[in-house]
């Protein structure tokens, strides 16, 4: 029995990598061949997913001001990577949107220097400015500019959907609504101009291009292939919701494994919006059930 071991990140407790590695070792443990395919969408975890190796660090403020050090990488074609949730990351222990800026990314993005290409990953941030933080300090882009975006919501609809993780109220999102709503206007309504809390529509408003970050890296690190020789594909990620399956990279893998005709299990630490989530996530039952079928019953695991 073949198996993929595919999972995103779990947040705060276990990289895509460490995942992928703890999903193989209990498949094999159940007699399967295991194959550790680490994904990532945009958000957390991207750069390395994708094989970017640091080439410098650069001191910048993170998302409230604290000094941190923020890697600059590279591909093997020259291309620069800088990734958000490294430089203004999601904290869960400081929640404040009204407080937490994008100008760290900013800086950073500006240090680049000369390069054939950049690619900016965006999610996991603390940040819901819309980008003004950034556009404080980053007045153009030097290099074509791809912006990889963990999710195609719109600006207008980022505080709803993304405030309340990052700590925002009700009074909180209908202001972030009201401030979006004559933000940025020629490029507010494009997908992925409310990833990152508004920074894909801040980098857009530079001349960045805004691409979904899951169908990218699946398609740079061969999923579809590795996917289409796999009898079992098993992804996943830290919490299961409606966003999972609205350009995250688990929603996007069980997507390709539905076109190639390949059996997934998506599984999640948590599981939110209820039974239309928990049945497209394959509660413990169904997914015990599939693996029982595959022959990788793996008990009162």
């Amino acid at each position: 029995m073949r198996a993929l071991a595919s999972p995103a990140s779990l947040k705060g407790v276990l990289t895509a990598a460490e995942a992928a590695a703890a999903l193989a070792r209990g498949l094999r443990s159940a007699g399967a061949e295991a194959e550790e395919l680490p994904l990532a969408d945009g958000g957390e975890g991207t750069a390395e997913v994708l094989g970017a190796r640091v080439v410098r660090l650069e001191r910048v403020p993170d998302a409230f001001g604290r000094e941190r050090e923020a890697p600059i990488r590279e591909l093997p074609d020259g291309t620069a990577v800088v990734e958000s949730a490294e430089v203004i990351p999601l904290d869960p222990s400081r929640l404040d949107v009204r407080a937490a800026s994008s100008r760290g990314l900013g800086e950073l993005i500006a240090r680049v220097g000369s390069v054939p290409q950049l690619l900016v990953c965006l999610g996991g941030t603390a940040t819901m400015d819309g980008g003004s933080g950034l556009l404080e300090v980053l007045d153009e882009l030097r290099a074509p500019t791809v912006a990889l975006c963990d999710v195609r919501a719109a600006l207008a609809e980022a505080p709803r959907l993304f405030g309340p993780q990052k700590g925002a109220l009700a009074d909180d999102v209908l202001e972030l609504e009201n401030r979006f709503a004559d933000h940025l206007q020629s490029f507010a309504k494009l997908a992925g101009a409310g990833a990152a809390g508004g920074l894909g529509a801040a980098l857009a408003s530079l001349g960045a291009r805004l691409v979904p970050g899951a169908p990218y890296v699946l398609d740079a690190i061969g999923f579809r292939d590795c996917a289409r020789a796999a009898d079992l594909v098993v992804t996943g990620e830290g919490t299961v919701d409606r966003t999972t399956f609205d350009g995250k990279a688990p929603g996007e893998a069980q997507r390709v494994c539905e076109e190639l005709g390949v059996r997934c299990v998506l599984f999640g630490g948590r599981v939110a919006d209820g039974i239309e989530a928990r049945r497209l996530s394959g509660d413990p039952a169904r997914a015990r059930d599939d693996l029982e079928e595959l022959g990788l019953g793996l008990g009162g695991a």
